[in-house]
């Protein structure tokens, strides 16, 4: 008996066989999903490994960054332990990103061939400085915003630029006044202090586990690279140096390479 003959035999077949994943979690582009899991070793998701802390009731605690570009669907969770490998479900959903409009000068928008060639040379010592490996280890904890204020442009907008579209946007602005201090959400490493054509001055914090912050368009930087910095230390103000049409803070984080959220570290991540 063909079960494509009996359209309620196929449903009942489905509905009994085994699935092939433990746990299931839910995530949205953008996120830091947090997962658990009893006594595993080391976890993969996305073809890459992703950092696990104990927990006082014996389980483990996993860390992992879905950037704002990830395709929508079904990926395996892998954890290994003492008894092999167990296989859970992760389940990516797409975000509600905002349509931004934006008309500015030809001369902010159109790049001649010696600017292309510095913004190419900014955006591979930004790729370098996330690969920095560091002795620390993060706790994937923010202690506040860099600045309170509003946020004038939020992560992944979509941004149409003189009616061309661009890039999604990577961190999200702070509007703020000129010369307002701009604090540190964790403790870190300075990786990178530089001043750039389109980001203006620049720095990075490395927190350990690739873990990375971006602070852009600053009117002054206070640290150098290789300062070992508190959570909260001071480390400028806000500007509207690079390619700005006023002042703000760009905030980004990178995790692993993946553009994700900052409020999922200031909320503890998506669980």
């Amino acid at each position: 008996m063909s079960p494509s003959r009996y359209p309620w035999l196929l449903l009942l077949l489905l509905l009994a066989a085994p699935s092939a994943y433990g746990q299931e979690w839910r995530a949205t582009q953008g996120d830091i999903a947090v997962l658990t899991h009893q006594g595993a070793t080391s976890v993969t998701v996305f073809g890459q490994p992703w950092p696990l802390r104990p927990q006082a009731d014996g389980t483990v605690q996993a860390w992992v960054g879905v950037d704002i570009a990830r395709k929508p669907g079904d990926y395996p969770v892998r954890w290994r332990d003492g008894n092999g490998i167990a296989t859970d479900r992760l389940t990516i959903q797409p975000g509600h990103f905002r349509l931004s409009r934006i008309t500015v000068k030809k001369s902010m928008a159109v790049f001649d061939r010696d600017q292309l060639k510095r913004i190419r040379h900014d955006q591979q010592l930004l790729r370098d400085s996330y690969r920095k490996q560091l002795d620390i280890h993060s706790d994937f904890h923010f202690i506040g915003k860099p600045v309170n204020s509003i946020v004038s442009t939020p992560l992944g907008a979509r941004r149409i630029v003189n009616g061309e579209p661009r890039s999604p946007h990577s961190g999200i602005d702070i509007a703020a006044p000129a010369g307002t201090p701009i604090t540190l959400p964790a403790a870190g490493v300075v990786l990178l202090t530089a001043a750039m054509y389109l980001n203006g001055n620049t720095v990075v914090v490395g927190h350990g586990d690739g873990l990375v912050e971006i602070f852009s368009h600053l009117q002054k930087t206070d640290v150098h690279e290789g300062d070992k910095l508190p959570a909260g230390a001071i480390i400028g103000e806000v500007g509207a140096t690079g390619r700005a049409t006023g002042p703000h803070l760009h905030w980004g984080v990178r995790f692993a390479g993946a553009r994700v959220s900052p409020d999922a570290l200031l909320q503890g991540g998506k669980q």
